[in-house]
């Protein structure tokens, strides 16, 4: 739980540097950098704990192509997203990625869902609609094309999210981490450069620091991503997404001049409560599970 906050944290700044340069810099260059820029912080972590470079070896290469693949195509439909909607709105669509981990995680898998884990993930997925339903009413007037358009890829960004997160948990299974947050920067930033022939342009002196700190926060944010599930099924860390509402609306406040509606908060809220009361269920079982195997130990 740990590790999946730290990296929902470093995601959501990486994510608002990456809005910034939204204007000028195309998604597909976006992507490169923050893929290539991640390899130095991965490469220093990986000196830092001496498994340089045996670390890096595969048993499944074929795993990590599929999980770049579906990293870039979630990262390009979702930066694109990032220039055509407000940031709290595209932080609200991305909380379709926690719910279909929770499916692909079951159908893929063979994870357990709970009830009260499946109810509370319902209950922030009702706190999204809430936030995105004046952008959803068709003829309100308050929705132009492009941002239409920005829902559609940033959703789709979600689905392709879910499916890489599920490739990760896969991964763990024969991979270490340090192998998959390796392979899929150098995996991405290959996939990235194919992109190069769709208008790139040369950044900036500010918009070039944002993106390479983008990728620096990205390196760091996916060490911790995959850290967190290898040590916790993706149906229980995934729904600690929603912890980035309350950044999301701090940083579009404050950075771009995006007020959050009444609308806005009380789906924040709820999101919020769905995260708060996982916690204490699986803060509950966590307890009960430590019981029961103090009692065997016991009875042994």
């Amino acid at each position: 739980m740990a590790f999946k906050l730290g990296s929902v944290a470093l995601f959501t700044a990486m994510a608002s540097l990456i809005k910034a340069t939204a204007p000028q810099v195309p998604p597909g260059e976006a992507v490169f950098f923050r893929s290539f820029f991640a390899i130095p912080v991965i490469l220093v972590w990986l000196l830092w704990r001496g498994d340089f470079p045996a670390a890096l070896a595969t048993r499944d290469p074929l795993g990590h192509v599929w999980r770049g693949f579906a990293g870039v195509l979630s990262m390009t439909l979702g930066f694109w997203g990032l220039g055509l909607l407000p940031f709290p709105e595209v932080t609200a669509l991305n909380y379709a990625a926690p719910i279909l981990v929770v499916i692909f995680g079951a159908m893929f898998l063979g994870e357990r869902i709970r009830v009260f884990r499946l109810m509370a993930v319902a209950l922030g997925l009702a706190g999204v609609l809430i936030v995105l339903a004046p952008r959803l009413t068709v003829g309100s007037g308050a929705t132009t094309p492009g941002e239409t358009l920005g829902a559609v890829v940033t959703l789709g960004g979600a689905v392709f999210a879910a499916l890489a997160q599920v490739f990760v948990r896969r991964l763990t299974l024969t991979e270490e981490t340090a192998a998959i947050v390796w392979w899929f920067s150098v995996i991405a930033s290959l996939f990235a450069l194919l992109t190069l022939p769709f208008g790139w342009v040369l950044p900036g002196p500010r918009d070039a620091a944002f993106l390479v700190a983008a990728g620096l926060l990205g390196g760091l944010g996916q060490i911790f991503l995959t850290s967190a599930y290898r040590h916790a099924e993706a149906g229980l860390v995934a729904p600690f997404d929603y912890a980035s509402m309350l950044l999301a609306v701090a940083i579009g406040w404050f950075a771009f001049a995006e007020l959050p509606t009444r609308q806005t908060l009380l789906g924040a809220a709820l999101v919020i409560a769905a995260g708060i009361l996982i916690i204490w269920r699986e803060r509950r079982l966590g307890l009960e599970r430590a019981r029961e195997r103090a009692a065997k130990a016991g009875e042994g």
